[in-house]
């Protein structure tokens, strides 16, 4: 992806391990930093990029490039033309004091003029060395220049420019997007020497450029292999993200699961999508996603493949049935199931994969698809360790935290838990809201009261504004967090454990289905209660 260079913010500390830069990138204003080995020049690779690259994010970022450059091209002209006059004038000067000075004057004139002569000697040197530059192998002068020790890039070293797709990805290594940037951070350094323009970063060291070109145009290409990173969000304060290089598959883009392939493309990997609605695909698409055909085509040309969809019954037709997962599964392939399901539904499918070779993984989120779309998730994982170890940047790239809950099953417990207590909550709170209406008190002076108190939340306040706003567009829909209580009231039931008050919960959900919000946001169970 198409960025440059700059100084990171000072209470921003570079992440241990490999040399690396600090990276603003063109057209999304995300910040990362990034590897040396994982810079390419601009220009040398333009052309190819463009053609693999059809993108309209892409293509924007390109011409932000080209925009940056013409602009800075503009600034290092006015910048010569200004030294250009400055020089004439000191030299005028100069000619004004000879003619009217004395004897003495014209010793010193002499002097003076001695140490003119090895002043241009020093410039034909500079200048022979940077012919000798320009005439090496970009990767060779990377590899000439001196180490730096480890840390921010020199302060003359702001800029240096870089570009995304399915083959060229951008390579981050923590998303910094919530920092406000300095004027200065990713201005041109003036009296820049242009055979730095295509210099290559070598792979072992960090290049120093000393007061020489600053604005340097590169490509970020995929490193092999997967690190921990944070989510899109929170890299800002918690660390970095590398990008996994195998390849990804996605079966399902509903109100989760689109917003979940939105940032595992946007952090770079290569993903391949499969929809019931295939006209779903088209968007990510266009974002650089590739197309499956079925299930088993994108099972068999992915290492990893996720699927997040309604519910049981979903879950096991993906798998199961004409075309499905299972055809695909061969040796050493890995399934991801999203889904949020029963134990003996997931331990099912578990079992038909391991059978044919295969590797599982369970992994449900919680949250709404405000959360999937900001990569804010929260990720319960159980089954295969090493998958989940496998995961951990896809699992990063679209969630806050992952949870590892041992064997296969317990994710699945622990999230209808989750949904039980949160479903249970929002009945609570229709219920709530309505008593107050019917017996004449201010619903927002009771949101008020709620917020200024212990059960403060942005969940508590956002459902109370779409009751009280009467906007029950889904982020969450009403019939599956019925589902979730459905399935938690039968958990409890195969341990012979009481759960009242999902049940309560329950019966109301199922009258809010009644009167057509299925497809609702979970907060219209407020209209069971007033109808």
């Amino acid at each position: 992806w198409p960025g440059k260079i700059v100084n990171p913010p000072k209470d921003l500390k570079k992440p241990r391990g490999k040399k690396c830069f600090f990276v603003k990138f063109f057209g999304t204003e995300d910040h990362a930093w990034i590897k040396v080995e994982q810079l390419k020049p601009y220009h040398a690779h333009k052309e190819e990029m463009i053609k693999i690259n059809k993108g309209k994010r892409f293509q924007q970022a390109v011409d932000a490039v080209e925009e940056f450059l013409r602009k800075t091209k503009g600034k290092d002209q006015a910048s010569s033309h200004n030294s250009s006059e400055e020089k004439n004038r000191r030299n005028s000067s100069e000619e004004r004091g000879k003619q009217s000075a004395g004897e003495e004057k014209r010793k010193a004139s002499l002097s003076e003029g001695k140490l003119k002569k090895g002043t241009g000697e020093g410039k034909k040197r500079v200048s022979s060395v940077s012919s000798e530059r320009g005439s090496k192998s970009p990767l060779k002068r990377a590899q000439d220049q001196s180490p730096r020790k480890r840390g921010r890039p020199p302060k003359d070293e702001k800029d240096l420019t870089i570009p995304e797709s399915s083959t060229v990805k951008r390579v981050m290594t923590g998303t910094v997007a919530g920092f406000k940037w300095p004027p200065s951070v990713s201005e041109p350094v003036k009296d820049s020497d242009p055979h730095f323009h295509h210099f290559l970063l070598s792979q072992t060291e960090k290049v120093r450029i000393c007061s020489s070109r600053t604005v340097q145009l590169s490509f970020f290409f995929q490193e092999t292999g997967s690190t921990s990173i944070q989510a899109a969000d929170s890299t800002a304060v918690n660390g970095s993200i590398t990008p996994t290089d195998k390849k990804i598959g996605f079966l399902g883009l509903g109100l989760m699961g689109s917003g979940i392939v939105s940032n595992l493309l946007k952090m770079g990997h290569t993903v391949t999508v499969w929809n019931r609605t295939a006209e779903k695909c088209d968007l990510f698409i266009q974002e650089g996603a590739r197309l499956g055909r079925t299930p088993a085509e994108v099972v068999s040309t992915c290492d990893i493949t996720f699927a997040c969809v309604s519910d049981p019954k979903a879950a096991k037709d993906l798998v199961l049935g004409p075309s499905g997962v299972l055809q695909g599964i061969r040796p050493g392939k890995c399934y991801v199931d999203m889904s949020t399901v029963d134990a003996d539904t997931v331990t099912e499918l578990a079992q038909v994969i391991v059978s044919r070779g295969g590797r599982f993984l369970e992994a449900p989120v919680s949250g709404n698809q405000q959360l999937s779309n900001d990569g804010m998730l929260v990720i319960l994982a159980a089954g295969d360790r090493g998958l989940y170890e496998d995961c951990s940047s896809c699992f990063q790239a679209m969630g806050k935290t992952s949870f590892f809950l041992g064997e296969v099953g317990n994710a699945a417990k622990m999230m209808l838990i989750v949904n039980m207590v949160q479903g249970s909550f929002m009945a609570t709170i229709a219920e709530g809201l309505t008593l107050a209406q019917v017996t004449g008190q201010s619903q927002q002076t009771l949101l008020d009261i709620l917020n200024q108190g212990q059960l403060a939340s942005i969940f508590l306040d956002q459902k109370c504004q779409n009751i009280l706003q009467g906007n029950f567009k889904p982020d969450f829909y009403l019939k599956y967090i019925q589902k979730d209580l459905r399935l938690a009231i039968a958990l409890g039931d195969s341990v012979n454990h009481p759960t009242p008050m999902a049940a309560a919960a329950n019966e109301v959900y199922k009258r809010a289905k009644a009167l057509d919000q299925s497809d609702n946001d979970m907060s219209a169970v407020y209209r069971a209660y007033i109808h």
